[in-house]
């Protein structure tokens, strides 16, 4: 039976992560890459406390010359107060494979979403998801945890129409797969950038977003990131 490791495990992977010995980070190697992800969420209520979210994600690698990947991603939630809202999701990953044949991620997902506070008269706010993962080139299922943490703040007083905007993700994989997963610290991704009122509650959210990821034989892979995202929000 599965048993999600407490939250400290988690947090301690990413700070272990980010003081290896210098050792081991001498015998590490990094690969580096430029790419572009595109982000077209839509959201807001169904009915009620009901809500929901559906995004498309195309992302371009190898210096953004060619599609790396897709997400297809959308979720139900309940609204428990204006600050806390709980979702249950699926997601459909496409791995394009260059002369072969695509790999597919299926994901099932749960998710807390909350805002924690307003310090520095910005706002606070965090977001916790659990995965479970399959993919067509293996067998058995990954567990991960995600844990995001953002701040944004309006860049003039008393005004929305931009504001600044950070916040970091952490991933840990809870258990190994054959298929490639392997259990501790799996990738942290950190943006800066802006956020932009559009029509109504919809916003933009366009930035610098640093993906390091953790790979086999103590490698490291950092893909340099201009991200663009556009939330459609009723």
């Amino acid at each position: 039976m599965f048993r999600p490791r407490p939250a400290v495990h988690f947090f301690g992977a990413l700070l272990s992560a980010s003081t290896l010995l210098p050792g081991a980070a001498a015998h590490a190697k990094t690969a580096e890459d430029e790419q572009v992800w595109l982000n077209l969420t839509a959201m807001g209520p169904v009915s009620g406390k009901l809500i929901y979210f559906a995004e498309i994600q195309p992302r371009f690698g190898n210096g953004a010359s060619q599609a790396d990947q897709t997400i297809l991603r959308g979720a139900v939630g309940w609204k428990l107060s204006p600050a806390l809202s709980i979702y249950q999701g699926y997601g459909h990953i496409v791995l394009p494979s260059q002369g072969g044949r695509d790999v597919n991620e299926e994901r099932s997902f749960q998710q807390i979403s909350w805002t924690t506070g307003k310090p520095g008269d910005g706002e606070f706010s965090s977001r916790t998801r659990l995965e479970q993962r399959w993919r067509s080139d293996g067998s058995g299922m990954g567990w991960r945890l995600r844990e995001m943490l953002r701040y944004e703040k309006a860049l003039k007083p008393g005004s929305q129409a931009v504001n600044a905007l950070v916040y970091a993700e952490g991933f840990a994989a809870l258990n190994s797969t054959n298929w490639g997963q392997r259990a501790g610290f799996d990738q942290l991704r950190s943006f800066v950038g802006a956020e932009v009122k559009l029509m109504g509650k919809s916003t933009a959210e366009i930035g610098y977003l640093n993906q390091l990821i953790n790979q086999r034989g103590g490698n490291e892979r950092m893909n340099h990131v201009a991200s663009v995202t556009l939330f459609f929000r009723r």
